[in-house]
C-alpha cells in the first residue's frame, strides 16, 4: 500500500520504520528539513519537506494514489486538518494523532464528521497500559484481546520459582490452572514453547488467560495478585492525567509530584480527588518525604527518558513499589531492557502497534483478518487476535489434523463470550475470535498459519 505519513517526530519516525519493514510505499511529510532527511536516509523512502495540511504537499506527496495517510505531528488541529485535506484530494483513508483531553469526550464526533478511519491518542493508550499493569503488580506487560476477557500477561521467573525444571504441559495439571505460556525469553533468544519445553529461572514468559485464571495462576506461583491500593506519579503530563482519572475511578489513591508550580495548580483543578505534590522528584528528599517506601506502585512520566530510568533505579533502591518506567526516545533499547525498571512503557510503539493493527486490517478487508495485534519482546514476536467472519481452510478442521508454521502458537479461542484453550480436537469455528502469538512477522489473514 502507499502510505503518507505527516510528521517525523518520535512516533512518525516508528511508524514510517514498522510499515517500511511490512513493505509498503512510504512518504513522510514534515516542515522541518533536517528530520525530513534523517527518516528518508535513514530508510531509503521518499521525503518532502512541507506543511502536510497544504493541497499542493499533499499533491506532491501522491495523495490521489495514495491508500492511507497518518497525521501524527505534535499538533491535533493540524492533524485533524490534513486528514480533512486528504479525504478530498485523495479520498482515502485517514487516521489522525489526537493527544489534548479537551477533545476526549467528542472523539465520536470528530472522527464521524471529518470522515476519519481512526483517532489514536498514544497518551491515552500508555495509561489504559499502565493501569492494567497496576492491576497485575507482577506482570512487567500486560496486553488485551476480545475487549478485555482475555489477558496476555509478560513476567519474569525468580530463580527459585516453583515453575524451575517445570514442563508448560505441567502447568495445567500440577497447578490446576487454565493458563498457556505462549513465548519464553532465556538470555537473546525467544523461543514458541511446545508442551515438552522445561522451563528455569530467570525466565521471562509471556502466558494467556482470563483475568480471573491470571489472578488465580498468579497466586498459585507465589506472585502478587491483587491491584495495589496507592501510587506515586511522578510529572504532570497528559498521561499522568488520564492515568490518575483512570486509577482513581479504580479505587487507588493517587500522589503526584509536578515541579512547574502552575502545572500544579491546573492539576488540582483538574483531578480534586489527587493529591498534587509541587516538588522537584530528582532531589531524593522529595521523593522520601512524600512516602515512597510505602507506595505500593511508582510510575516515572517526566518528559525526560533519562530522569524517568534514575527515578525508577532509586524508587526500586528505596522501596517495594511496583514500578512503571515511560521510555520512548532511549534508542539502546535492548540496553535499558536489561536495567531494573521494572515496566516499560513506550506511546509510541503503542501508538505504532495500533496503527498496523489497522494497516493489517486493510490489506485484506473482506476475510478473516487481523483485529488486534501487539509486537511483543522488543518486536521480536507478535500476538494476534483474528475475527473468523467466513469460512475458509482451517475452519473446522481439528488442530491435530493441521500442518501449521513453525514458531507458531496458537493460545486461545473466543467463542461467545467462552474462552477456550485449544487443544488437538478443537477447531476454528465462523464466528470465533482466534488469538495467535508467533515469531513470525506479516500475517494478515487466518489462513497464512498454515505451513
Amino acid at each position: 500500500m502507499k502510505i503518507i505519513i505527516v510528521g517525523c517526530g518520535k512516533v512518525g519516525r516508528t511508524l514510517a520504520g514498522a510499515l517500511n519493514e511490512e513493505g509498503h510505499d512510504i512518504v513522510v511529510v514534515d516542515t522541518n528539513a533536517k528530520l525530513v532527511e534523517s527518516v528518508s536516509s535513514s530508510l531509503d523512502i521518499m521525503g518532502i519537506v512541507g506543511n502536510g495540511a497544504s493541497y499542493g504537499v499533499q499533491m506532491e506527496a501522491g495523495v490521489e494514489e495514495a491508500d492511507l495517510l497518518l497525521a501524527v505531528t505534535t499538533s491535533d488541529e493540524l492533524n485533524l486538518l490534513c486528514c480533512l485535506i486528504a479525504k478530498k484530494a485523495g479520498n482515502c483513508h485517514t487516521i489522525a494523532r489526537v493527544r489534548n483531553p479537551i477533545y476526549n469526550t467528542e472523539i465520536g464526533f470528530i472522527r464521524e464528521e471529518l470522515g476519519l478511519s481512526m483517532i489514536i491518542n498514544p497518551e491515552q493508550a500508555a495509561a489504559d497500559e499502565i493501569a492494567r499493569l497496576l492491576r497485575f503488580p507482577s506482570a512487567i506487560k500486560a496486553d488485551t484481546f476480545a475487549k478485555g476477557r482475555v489477558e496476555l500477561l509478560r513476567v519474569q521467573l525468580p530463580e527459585k520459582s516453583v515453575l524451575h525444571n517445570r514442563k508448560v504441559m505441567e502447568i495445567v495439571s500440577f497447578f490446576l490452572c487454565d493458563v498457556l505460556v505462549c513465548a519464553v525469553e532465556r538470555g537473546e533468544e525467544v523461543i514458541i514453547p511446545n508442551g515438552n519445553f522445561v522451563l528455569q529461572g530467570g525466565d521471562k514468559i509471556s502466558f494467556i488467560a482470563s483475568a480471573k485464571k491470571a489472578a488465580e495462576f498468579f497466586k498459585k506461583i507465589s506472585f502478587d495478585y491483587n491491584q495495589v491500593t496507592n501510587t506515586m506519579i511522578v510529572g504532570g503530563s497528559t498521561i499522568a492525567i488520564y492515568l490518575a482519572e483512570k486509577l482513581m475511578n479504580m479505587g487507588i489513591e493517587v500522589k503526584i509530584i509536578e515541579r512547574d508550580r502552575q502545572k500544579c495548580e491546573t492539576l488540582s483543578e483538574q483531578l480534586p480527588n489527587a493529591v498534587i505534590i509541587n516538588g522537584d522528584a530528582t532531589e531524593e528528599e522529595v521523593l522520601l518525604e512524600e512516602g515512597l517506601e510505602y507506595m505500593q506502585s511508582f510510575v516515572a512520566l517526566t518528559n525526560f527518558d533519562e530522569e524517568n530510568i534514575m527515578l525508577s533505579l532509586f524508587a526500586g533502591e528505596n522501596s517495594k513499589a511496583k514500578r512503571v518506567t515511560k521510555v520512548n526516545r532511549i534508542s539502546f533499547e535492548n540496553v535499558v531492557e536489561k536495567l531494573n525498571l521494572g515496566a516499560l512503557v513506550s506511546p509510541k510503539h503503542i501508538t505504532a502497534n495500533s496503527i498496523l493493527q489497522y494497516v493489517r486490517a486493510m490489506e485484506n478487508a473482506s476475510g478473516n483478518n487481523v483485529e488486534t495485534l501487539y509486537r511483543i519482546i522488543n518486536g521480536k514476536a507478535e500476538a494476534l487476535a483474528f475475527k473468523i467472519k467466513e469460512t475458509s481452510d482451517v475452519v473446522g478442521i481439528p488442530f491435530e489434523k493441521m500442518s501449521l508454521k513453525k514458531n507458531l502458537l496458537i493460545c486461545c479461542i473466543v467463542r461467545k463470550n467462552k474462552i477456550i484453550t485449544p487443544r488437538g480436537k478443537d477447531m476454528i469455528m465462523v464466528g470465533d475470535t482466534v488469538i495467535v502469538v508467533t515469531t513470525n512477522q506479516g500475517l494478515n489473514d487466518i489462513h497464512d498459519i498454515l505451513a
